[in-house]
Order: structure tokens, then C-alpha cells, then sequence
């Protein structure tokens, strides 16, 4: 039951990351209705729990990312950091700002992602709320755990596991693999059928098509998000949107 509690976690938590965060709130690959807007908002932090991450803080970090990738101004170039623990602190404090309205970034990165005080500072960024959701796993972990390395090594990654996920992204996706495309970037495709990150490891066909909804570009590609997103469009959930009909900030044009 630990393993599939484990797995399970994984690939949600992971998947609400690519699907609301990353192709909804940051680059607007789909619409949906209010009411949907607000079932996938819960159901992200929901699945996120602890490490729920806001849309706000997600997209703009996002969007700076596209436009200055692998540049010094990049919130989470491998390139200028040690190791992926460096960058994963950067980019905390970074996010940190956006997502509690310490700082904004340039005008052209802000607007067009959900906002909801209730989830997104209450709930989501309050310290009390991430403790009980620690509780709660720890409570799951002590009653079914068979082995004590389950709770040393396998426990912690749910208190982190969102910037557990970005941190392999960015680093893995801007280190190792192979380029289809030679864009003007250190992009790569980590593995070509992704179901580790649920599609994100396509960094190189993103970066190369950034307003696409299918990270996969060649034939022997699989993304899994874009499964999920295939789906939930035949069902009525969301309406995929061409790539040229998304309204996007400037610099995610550029990257399209």
C-alpha cells in the first residue's frame, strides 16, 4: 500500500503541475468554464498538499523562464548553479516573492492565471496547513509502513514533492539527452516516453514550441499529459486551443 501510495502521489502531483500550472495557468493551451477553473484549482492543491505551488508565483517564474532561458536572468538555468539543491533554493525565494506579492516581475509576465485568495494564500501558502498535511502523510507512513526505510527515504519526498518535480525538469531538461531542435538554448529531451514528469521532460520540443499542447514532437514520443488533456477535451472538460489562438505574453510567442 506504501508503493502505490507513493506512485500514486507521484504521478498526480506531478500531473496537476503540467496540466493546471504549467499549460493552463502559465500558457493558456485550454479553456474551461469558471466552475471548472475552480474544481481543477482545488483539485491541484488538493493533490499538491504540502507542497502546493500558486499559479501566480508558478507562471511567472514560467514565463521568465521562456524568455530568458538559460541566461543569467533565468529563475533556474542549471548552468550558473552547482548543483540542482543551489537552483532549487534560488528559485524558492524567487517564487516566494511572486507567489506572496513581495515583488512583481516585469508587466509583460503578470495577468492571465488564476487567482484564489481562499486556496492560494490561506490554504496553500500558510505554514500551519503544509504541517497538517505533513501530519497526515507521516500518519499514513507509521500506520502502513513495513519496513523503517520507507519512512526514512520515501516520507519526505511528499513534503516536497512539487519542487522535487521542478527541480528534476529544470535540471534534467536543461542538461541531459537528446535535441531534436537546435534552439538558442541548452533545451533537451530527458527521456523520450515521459511518464516520470507526465510530459515535462520534452523541455527541448517545448522550448522549440511553446504553445503547443503536445510536448511530443517525434513519432516515438509520448506525452502523457497531452493523453490526459485529449481526453478531458472529448469529455467537454476543457476546450484545447489552437496554438495560434492562445493569447500569450510577448516572450512566449518568441519561444513559439
Amino acid at each position: 500500500m506504501v508503493y502505490a501510495f507513493f506512485i500514486g502521489h507521484w504521478l498526480l502531483s506531478v500531473l496537476f503541475q503540467s496540466l493546471f500550472l504549467h499549460r493552463y495557468a502559465a500558457h493558456r493551451m485550454y479553456n474551461m468554464s469558471p466552475r471548472g477553473e475552480k474544481v481543477m484549482h482545488f483539485l491541484c492543491w488538493f493533490v499538491q498538499g504540502s507542497s502546493y505551488l500558486s499559479p501566480r508565483g508558478y507562471a511567472i517564474l514560467h514565463r521568465e523562464h521562456h524568455a530568458f532561458s538559460d541566461t543569467e536572468q533565468d529563475p533556474h538555468a542549471p548552468g550558473f548553479y552547482p548543483n540542482a539543491l543551489a537552483m532549487m533554493w534560488k528559485t524558492k525565494k524567487r517564487y516566494d516573492d511572486y507567489a506572496h506579492y513581495r515583488a512583481d516581475p516585469e508587466p509583460r509576465f503578470l495577468g492571465g492565471y488564476p487567482e484564489w485568495k481562499l486556496i492560494d494564500q490561506t490554504l496553500g501558502q500558510s505554514w500551519a496547513m503544509r504541517v497538517l498535511w505533513g501530519v497526515v502523510y507521516t500518519a499514513f507512513y507509521f500506520t502502513f509502513a513495513t519496513h523503517w526505510w520507507q519512512i526514512a527515504f520515501m516520507l519526505p519526498f511528499h513534503f516536497v514533492m512539487g519542487p522535487v518535480h521542478g527541480a528534476i525538469v529544470n535540471w534534467c531538461g536543461h542538461k541531459y539527452g537528446y535535441r531534436n531542435f537546435d534552439n538558442a538554448d541548452r533545451s533537451r529531451n530527458t527521456l523520450p516516453i515521459d511518464v516520470l514528469t507526465m510530459g515535462e521532460l520534452f523541455q527541448n520540443n517545448h522550448h522549440k514550441f511553446g504553445a503547443s499542447p503536445n510536448f511530443a514532437a517525434k513519432w516515438f514520443e509520448i506525452d502523457p499529459t497531452w493523453q490526459v488533456m485529449r481526453v478531458l477535451h472529448a469529455l467537454g472538460a476543457i476546450q484545447v486551443r489552437a496554438p495560434e489562438s492562445q493569447v500569450l505574453p510577448e516572450p512566449l510567442r518568441h519561444a513559439a
